[in-house]
């Protein structure tokens, strides 16, 4: 079996199988592609099924020297799953990768907003602008309801539900999820689509899209992300801002103010209640405010 042929047939099963995005498809196949590399530089010529453990480890020596612990760890990954797609389709029998070990990763605390921070970012928009009033509603629906920014990207018209208050969200694997929109970000996102947008000549294929840039397409994640890096700079904010900032802090404001993780878990669509329980940072002052308000010994 050729590689690329392997690495084809790969992609077919992420995609059909397990539902896999388009984004993580081709983070896996670029963990395959660059261990191609590897052999085709060193000049080892083997196929994906006679590989061994023995040169993988070689590879993943190589990255180690050259790579960041997160970044070996998300390609160990990706090998892991390509390797057990071969023993699914028994091209194998064993698996290479078995006794591969990612490096340990620190738990990093995302940073936040504060829920001033958050206005005040809000408040910097330029509503005098076409772009303002978009801009205004991605921001108040990033923070609003918690979306990944590759939800907010692909979110349709068709997927709000005004009457009710409510946004169906895309998640990773094209899992669904409805998620409560607020007062705020309906109020902009309707004046954004009723007041701005219908005045815009919009590219076919787009008609459906919430977010569009200027020509008439679906707004990228490059764009969204130098949108937010741009009203947090004229806020004058100094933290290193990013849309998934937004979305830390939508969970920290709601566990704040007595949320529950599972509750916090269903909104933000994650599968496990430890993966939100590293989302939901809560800063050590509000840990003191709670202890000082319950514990009968301070």
């Amino acid at each position: 079996m050729e590689w690329s042929k392997a690495l084809e047939d790969f992609g077919f099963y992420l995609s059909i199988e397990r539902g896999l995005s388009e984004h993580t498809i081709t983070s896996y196949k670029t963990d395959v592609l660059t261990l191609m590399r590897f052999l085709e530089t060193h000049k080892i010529v083997i196929s994906p099924i006679q590989i061994d453990a023995t040169v993988i480890q070689q590879f993943i020596y190589q990255e180690a020297k050259e790579k960041s612990a997160h970044s070996q760890s998300r390609r160990i990954s990706g090998l892991k799953s390509f390797f057990k797609y071969l023993v699914f389709e028994k091209y194998r029998d064993d698996l290479p990768t078995q006794w591969l070990e990612a490096p340990k990763l620190g738990r990093k605390l995302p940073d936040t907003l504060s829920v001033e921070e958050v206005e005040k970012i809000l408040d910097t928009i330029d509503l005098s602008k076409a772009e303002g009033h978009r801009n205004k509603a991605l921001l108040e629906t990033l923070y609003g309801s918690g979306l990944r920014v590759s939800e907010l990207v692909n979110l349709q018209k068709s997927d709000i539900y005004s009457t009710e208050k409510l946004l169906r969200v895309t998640g990773k694997g094209d899992k669904q999820r409805l998620v409560p929109l607020g007062d705020y970000a309906m109020q902009q996102i309707n004046t954004y689509l009723k007041e701005i947008q219908i005045h815009r000549s919009i590219q076919k294929g787009y008609e459906n899209f919430v977010f569009l840039n200027r020509r008439g397409k679906a707004l990228t994640r490059t764009m969204i992300f130098l949108i937010v890096k741009q009203a947090a700079e004229k806020a004058g904010i100094k933290k290193k801002v990013s849309p998934h900032t937004f979305r830390h802090s939508f969970a920290t404001h709601l566990l704040e103010n007595g949320a529950d993780l599972r509750t916090i878990q269903v909104l933000l669509g994650h599968e496990s209640i430890t993966t939100t329980e590293i989302y939901t940072h809560i800063d050590t002052r509000y840990l003191r405010k709670v202890m000082e308000k319950f514990h009968p010994r301070l």
